[in-house]
């Protein structure tokens, strides 16, 4: 019984360690530097279908041109350090901002757009309406793995698919809805990118302590038959 009882936590352990990070929401994968400081890389393994990467870092507000000159600008201004327990897989993606989704509507609730699905279904905040009109606090923003959130609007990399060239679509982290504006205002700019992350096994680590249980189980079981 025993016997059966730890080569089953041993594998209970083996399957955490393989399904546990595939199974969380947002997950703080390593840092990046930028500027002289360092921000965290929070890892979205499920944003409308995307695993997609954040850098927990806003840029100061400027219009929606230069916010995207901003973030293609990452692919060479930063210096990124994965944990040693993660894995990155970046493809052919660069550093840019955050999709408005493909049909992108001017409304609260968007979780098609990918500040919209960070807002909802990740941070677990509410629309302005719902929350009795109370406006979303920087703290709330950050309580869980971001640090550097702001209660504001930030633009979207999406221009607006009638009015091109003059607007584009923000999301108000402000009040949880999204919304098109002029390209020449200032907003605040995050960035984002694809990739996939995979877990890099703890060499040896699981199996050893399954065969020690195991051992265990066997010196025990030698123990009472001798006794007999």
């Amino acid at each position: 019984m025993k016997k059966k009882l730890s080569a089953g936590l041993a594998t209970g352990l083996l399957m955490f360690s393989v399904t546990g990070m595939a199974q969380a929401a947002l997950t703080t994968i390593g840092t990046a530097t930028y500027g002289g400081s360092d921000y965290n890389l929070i890892w979205d393994n499920d944003n409308n279908g995307n695993s997609v990467i954040w850098l927990d870092y806003t840029h100061d507000k400027t219009n929606w041109e230069e916010q995207n000159t901003w973030a293609a600008s990452l692919d060479s201004s930063l210096t990124c350090r994965i944990d040693a327990a993660y894995r990155v897989d970046w493809g052919d993606s660069s550093w840019r901002l955050p999709s408005a989704g493909a049909n992108s509507s001017a409304d609260y609730n968007q979780i098609t757009s990918e500040m919209g699905h960070l807002f909802y279904e990740e941070l677990g905040l509410q629309s302005f309406p719902d929350r009795d009109y109370q406006m979303v606090t920087t703290a709330e923003l950050n309580a869980a793995n971001f640090d550097n959130l702001i209660a504001s609007w930030y633009w979207s990399g999406t221009e607006h698919v009638i009015k091109t060239d003059n607007y584009a679509w923000l999301f108000h982290m402000l009040y949880g809805n999204q919304d098109y504006d002029y390209q020449d205002k200032e907003r605040y700019g995050l960035a984002v990118r694809s990739g996939q992350v995979s877990a890099v096994p703890v060499p040896g680590a699981i199996w050893l302590l399954g065969s020690g249980l195991t051992g265990l189980a066997a010196l025990s079981r030698r123990r009472r038959e001798s006794r007999v």
